[in-house]
């Protein structure tokens, strides 16, 4: 059998909700793979780092967001997911009051709200990331 390395990744799914107004916070990547692609904001582990700790830090890093608290959603780790190999993601998802103003830093090249209603079609798996973050969100607020 060959030893095989697994990366271990979190993913940020940051929501925006007031009244009938529900965004998601999205970054255009910067690099391969899916350069130019919108995705949640996210990115490798480091070693001494908590799960939620690199979460916190790879969505400051790319977009500039600070957030207190947020929920971890489940692992994603479907083989091909990452086109450049073995990579277990730890989603997590939280919220803000307010639209906050987000820039695109380290290895994002933009940084912007959508209105859930219309998003661009996203990178590695994140489609299925944001939908079930989306269910357990409206979910844990009551909303449609």
């Amino acid at each position: 059998m060959s030893k095989q390395n697994i990366a271990v990744t979190t993913d940020c799914v940051i929501f925006f909700n007031k009244g009938n107004q529900q965004k998601l916070l999205l970054v255009q990547r910067n690099s391969e793979p899916y350069k130019g692609k919108w995705a949640l904001p996210g990115g490798f582990l480091e070693d001494e780092e908590t799960l939620e700790a690199g979460a916190k830090r790879e969505l400051q890093e790319e977009t500039g967001l600070k957030i207190d608290k947020i929920h971890q959603l489940r692992a994603f780790g479907t083989p091909g997911r990452d086109p450049r190999g073995r990579t277990i993601s730890i989603a997590f998802f939280g919220e803000v009051a307010s639209e906050e103003k987000v820039n695109g830093a380290d290895d994002a090249f933009d940084a912007r709200w959508f209105s859930l209603a219309n998003l661009p079609d996203l990178a590695f798996d994140h489609s299925e990331i944001v939908k079930e973050a989306r269910e357990k969100f409206q979910k844990k607020n009551n909303l449609k």
